[in-house]
């Protein structure tokens, strides 16, 4: 049996491959998205048209999916992208920004998980857990929920029934795939203030997956890890949302094996 490759490994990997993360993303985040993408070591592309978003995640090592600025030609073509990234067996990843603040993008949400594979569902808890329960509402892209026990099995019943990770963000970020729950401790407070942090994290993660093969879930909780890492060490250099968020780039682009030995704050919980 192959041996599991760490957080570093992973890291390790992306640097050395630089994968090709296509990414269906809103409007807001976009710029931040790439910048973040090519700190970590991946390479970012940007595209929606329904006349090339199948070839292009034919070629990717992942697929990102983020409803952050909705439109149907968009809708339809994040369909379009996921079902021929099926087909090539590339990790999709969906983040489901705002899911519950509108019928619209419940609906959008739900139809692309039923109409496709999807490999990795990351949001807050009012996002993800509004898939099971349409009295979940969400204010913008903010929580307003928290971890709760039930939660907890509400993310699990999730994840096993449609066969993906499940990751929320929170205080502790609860990552499962109906089995095992694991729990990442890193991140700052301060990393909330900044527009398109989280969007950039379901990024990482599809960068993390797209060197992974099969071993998902732990590849999810080392994205999650390192991301919240480099928060922690860039909080170390400024505690200003504009000037932190240059501190976090530069983390993620320097932050190693040393980095991850001292910071990294992972573990299992059942």
């Amino acid at each position: 049996m192959p041996m599991k490759r760490t957080t570093a490994d992973l890291l390790a990997e992306i640097r050395k491959t630089a994968p090709l993360i296509h990414n269906i993303t809103n409007l807001v985040v976009m710029n931040a998205t790439a910048n973040i993408l090519l700190a970590v070591g991946a390479s970012p592309v940007m595209a929606h048209s329904r006349h090339e978003v199948e070839e292009m995640a034919s070629l990717a090592g992942a697929l990102v999916v983020n409803i952050g600025t909705l439109s149907d030609p968009w809708v339809e073509a994040m369909l379009l992208a996921a079902r021929a990234a099926n087909r090539t067996e590339c990790p999709v990843i969906l983040d489901p920004v705002g899911a519950g603040a509108t019928a619209y993008r419940s609906r959008s949400v739900r139809n692309l998980i039923d109409d496709a594979s999807v490999s990795v569902i990351r949001g807050n808890a009012s996002e993800v857990l509004s898939l099971v329960d349409a009295g979940v509402t969400t204010k913008g892209v903010d929580s307003s929920l928290t971890l709760s026990d039930a939660a907890v099995d509400a993310a699990r019943g999730i994840a096993s029934h449609y066969g993906c990770v499940v990751a929320i963000s929170g205080e502790r970020d609860l990552i499962t795939d109906g089995d095992r729950v694991l729990r990442v401790a890193n991140g700052v407070p301060l990393m909330t203030r900044v527009t398109g942090l989280g969007c950039g994290l379901s990024a990482v993660v599809g960068a993390f997956c797209a060197v992974a093969g099969a071993d998902r879930l732990d590849a999810v909780a080392a994205a999650f890890g390192f991301y919240g890492l480099c928060g922690e060490l860039a909080l170390k250099v400024s505690d200003r949302p504009g000037s932190f968020y240059i501190a976090f780039i530069d983390a993620l682009y320097a932050a190693g094996q040393a980095e991850i030995d001292v910071w990294l704050k992972v573990d299992e919980s059942g």
